[in-house]
């Protein structure tokens, strides 16, 4: 009974994907907590932090998908949100490492005391308190975003030219956190993490639990995406994609609905970031470079726009031939993912997804009437 109604909101794909996501998000933290170093069934630590970081990406992935595969909105800053959110984990995990550090205060980190700052910055007031850092995962992408998204969509920027103010947004906010009077670590970041909510982060448990963490709000979030887009609002934005101009005629404040789903998009990118730090032990400024946004939007391409689950795969699959790459041919990846992104344009436009076509077919333009008066029922 449950799976049958569960199917055709999730549909066979988004159904199968969960599955897989399931065991996967079991299977890899066992066989690395519960088998010997020596057994074939063995996964690697630094195999569990890789498989980690992919589904961190695949959920930054997800949340691109949501606002360009479904609402049309081309958005080359997610990398900022993303960031803000690992800049929030990572506020609260410096605030966690206490008078252990190099230069031994209990109040301030390291890289203020090298920089001598006397006192704790008021925006770091708050940090010591895990609910008070999950809050601000939240807030601070969510917010921008809605700031950002308020003055954007009332201004009616649409296509290249919000693409292109999305990318200033997150340039803007790179050279501001390179900045050493900014009070979040300047070039270098934040780093040399000790503990999350008490556990060491270096510890084999704390990592697959991490794992299983990012497994979980992949699988919650794709869960949340699918509800939004099969639901009367769904249809809306949908047609908001297809035919901007027509859905406002009909009466629809348009930029309601964008803001709606960029916010939500946005918060998602967020939680990703912060689960993607502990596991690296790093944020620094490096993670709003315009690039990463760019690179977010080929996996989102790669994997099959307007499907989240294949942004989701296409996300994982470029980062492990990365991962790979970088390693043996460093000096090809970069042609490589170029080259990519051409050949996805002109010979792959429904991406990895098309190969799965009988599991579950991508979204195809929506005609706007029906998909409206569905919406008003």
């Amino acid at each position: 009974m449950i799976t049958k109604s569960l199917m055709p909101s999730l549909g066979r794909a988004g159904f199968i994907f969960l599955a897989v996501l399931a065991v996967v998000g079991i299977a890899v933290p066992t066989s690395n907590l519960f088998t010997s170093t020596d057994s074939f069934m063995h996964v690697p630590d630094y195999a569990v932090t890789l498989g980690g970081k992919y589904l961190c990406y695949a959920l930054l992935a997800l949340s691109v998908d949501l606002v360009w595969g479904y609402c049309g909105i081309l958005s080359l800053g997610h990398g900022a949100f993303f960031a803000l959110g690992g800049y929030a984990m990572g506020m609260y995990m410096m605030r966690q490492i206490g008078a252990r550090g190099v230069y031994g205060n209990a109040e301030l980190p390291d890289f203020m005391v090298f920089l001598n700052w006397k006192v704790l910055p008021w925006y770091w007031h708050g940090f010591e308190y895990f609910p008070f850092a999950v809050l601000m995962i939240v807030l601070a992408p969510g917010i921008l975003a809605f700031v950002f998204g308020w003055f954007a969509f009332r201004s009616r920027v649409t296509g290249v030219y919000l693409s292109i103010i999305t990318q200033a947004m997150t340039y803007a906010l790179l050279l501001a956190f390179f900045r050493n009077d900014m009070g979040f670590g300047g070039n270098n970041g934040l780093t040399d993490f000790k503990d999350i909510l008490g556990f060491s982060v270096q510890a084999a448990g704390t990592r697959a639990t991490l794992f299983m963490l990012s497994a979980l709000a992949l699988a919650l979030c794709f869960i949340v995406a699918r509800a939004i887009v099969n639901s009367k609002f769904g249809k809306i934005i949908i047609g908001i994609r297809d035919a901007e101009s027509r859905t406002r005629f009909l009466g629809y404040r348009v930029e309601h609905y964008k803001l709606f789903i960029f916010v939500i998009s946005a918060i998602m990118a967020g939680v990703a970031g912060a689960l993607y730090v502990p596991q690296v032990g790093i944020i620094n400024p490096s993670e709003f470079a315009p690039s990463n946004s760019i690179e977010a939007v080929i996996w989102t391409a790669f994997g099959g726009r307007g499907t989240l689950w294949g942004a989701a795969l296409g996300a994982i699959v470029i980062n492990a031939v990365k991962s790979y790459l970088t390693g043996a041919l460093p000096n090809a990846w970069l042609f490589v993912l170029g080259g990519l992104a051409v050949v996805v344009t002109i010979y792959m436009p429904k991406g990895l997804a098309g190969f799965f076509a009988g599991w579950s077919r991508l979204p195809t333009k929506s005609k706007l009437p029906s998909s409206l008066a569905e919406a008003a029922e």
